[in-house]
């Protein structure tokens, strides 16, 4: 297997009766699912479409989801994955920058698709996937109509560094950067991790993040070795422990956030989870006090790994379970990103490019054949990240001694107060271990003296209580004073992405409003 397309041809000949997709009651195995695509894929041909030609998608998590991706890929046609909480303008945006020639849309989301038709330039063929649209064809009767031959390998030739995903991802600032994707980098995605898990074909997935997102790394990583894909629309914990009961699920990626939600969560215990003997995470790091309650509530079966887009989700950096000790010398990893992994080489450089002494505090970056294509249509700025033929991942972090790499923060996230460095997750992580505190955020404020001060914003515990003082006085014992909030506000919930990680700039937003611009 060296293309997407491989995966289900591949399965679908070796372990056709076995189980690949369930969703929402509905179970394909390896031949349905295969012959579904390839369904699709051929009625993506008798449309006109043709190889190098892109697809968009607009729609929640779903069984059909996949079998587009896969059906693009057996034809050489790229897929553009919308996320669904985008405003109008940024929609538009991605489709006419992508220079999509078709779009596929579902869940809801007709309407809004209908409602921007004027504005899109490049769409010839628009499909729906649950509701009969007028304008749209009906995905169900593309696909009960076409044949479930496979498309000509010779006639579509698609090759491993051919782009499989144009994936759109935001900065801290400008419009969103399309992230080009070969079937080679998603492929080693898929592989890191089957390999990094031990997965098997007795393994399942509980799969919860969007499809839409990077992070759909453990669909591709089952399917290799034959397991099983369970799909969740959208995150709901109860339909989430009903499925890993139900379906024996082994396995289950999600970003910190959620999981400390599971450990909190007070019907956990109607549900038999003991079939899990694997969560990993990443997306974000894991406040080292909420790893150690979900630790104690679910055992030590976690394991992180740290990546990108740019990455194609595969792993920059793998802290396995057998790092995540809660006590003893060793105990101190939780709070690093692990070692590299088996796609990567690493090195950590100054702002000139230089590496920097073992423990020293700079700019993460990786080079391996997960690493994007480059930035679709902005030569200008993949040539900045890829400058030497390093990505650089535009994280600030150390090695130490043993090879573990600890991020100190988002370089885009640096705090410059008064000429001090100040990175956030650094004054999170002591935030985090006061007891009254549940979530906490820290961003830049303005501050007509220093430029910009650390704020702190904090959700509390049910029952407890903290005032600001409290928490600077806090902090003011633990780091030195410049690193200290200036302020805390005290919030019922913090803003988070769809993926469920705390989202910065929108936190960041209410602080800078009526300003100029915002430093960051």
């Amino acid at each position: 297997m060296y293309t997407l397309g491989d995966i289900p041809r591949f399965t679908a000949i070796h372990y056709p009766d076995r189980i690949a997709v369930v969703f929402e009651g509905t179970r394909f195995t390896y031949r349905e699912f295969n012959a579904r695509i390839n369904r699709f894929a051929n009625a993506l041909i008798a449309l006109g479409c043709r190889k190098g030609e892109r697809l968009t998608i607009m729609a929640d998590n779903c069984s059909n989801y996949l079998e587009v991706y896969f059906a693009a890929a057996k034809l050489g046609m790229s897929v553009t994955p919308l996320n669904t909480r985008l405003g109008d303008d940024e929609i538009v945006f991605i489709i006419n920058d992508s220079e999509a020639s078709l779009l596929i849309v579902g869940d809801g989301y007709e309407d809004k698709i209908q409602s921007m038709k004027p504005k899109l330039k490049n769409i010839k063929n628009w499909i729906s996937f649950e509701k009969l649209s007028e304008g749209f064809l009906y995905y169900a009767a593309l696909v009960e109509k076409a044949p479930d031959t496979e498309p000509d390998l010779d006639l579509y030739d698609v090759r491993e560094d051919d782009l499989a995903i144009l994936m759109y991802t935001g900065g801290t600032t400008g419009r969103p950067k399309g992230v080009m994707l070969s079937h080679r980098n998603a492929m080693i995605s898929g592989t890191v991790a089957a390999l990094s898990m031990n997965l098997n074909r007795d393994d399942a997935t509980c799969y919860v993040l969007p499809i839409f997102h990077v992070s759909w790394w453990p669909i591709l990583a089952i399917m290799m070795v034959c397991g099983k894909v369970c799909i969740n629309r959208k995150p709901d914990l109860d339909a989430i422990f009903k499925l890993i009961q139900d379906e024996k699920c082994t396995h289950m990626n999600l970003v910190p956030t959620i999981y400390g939600w599971m450990a909190d969560y007070s019907n956990i215990d109607k549900y038999d989870l003991s079939s899990l003997r694997i969560l990993s995470y990443a997306g974000s790091p894991f406040p080292t006090e909420v790893l150690v309650r979900c630790i104690k509530r679910f055992g030590n079966i976690f394991g992180q790994g740290y990546g990108s887009t740019e990455t194609a989700g595969a792993p920059v950096t793998m802290l396995s379970w057998d790092d995540h000790f809660l006590d003893g010398p060793k105990a101190k990893y939780l709070t690093s990103a692990g070692k590299a992994a088996p796609c990567s080489r690493i090195k950590i450089v100054n702002e000139h490019g230089n590496p920097v002494p073992q423990g020293a505090v700079g700019e993460i970056c990786v080079k391996g054949k997960h690493v994007m294509m480059g930035y679709w249509k902005n030569p200008k700025l993949t040539a900045e990240t890829l400058r030497g033929g390093w990505l650089h991942m535009g994280d600030m972090g150390y090695m130490d001694e043993n090879g573990y790499v600890f991020l100190t923060d988002r370089k885009a996230d640096m705090i410059i107060s008064g000429g001090e460095n100040v990175y956030p997750k650094e004054v999170e992580d002591i935030i985090y271990q006061h007891p009254a505190v549940k979530e906490c955020a820290v961003v830049s404020a303005p501050d007509t003296k220093w430029g910009e001060v650390v704020q702190a914003v904090a959700v509390l515990q049910s029952g407890k209580q903290a005032t600001a003082e409290e928490i600077i006085e806090h902090c003011k014992k633990n780091l030195a004073g410049y690193k200290c909030p200036k302020a805390v506000a005290f919030w019922n919930d913090i803003p988070k992405t769809i993926i469920g990680k705390i989202d910065k700039k929108d936190i960041k937003k209410k602080f800078w409003e009526g300003k100029d611009r915002i430093i960051s």
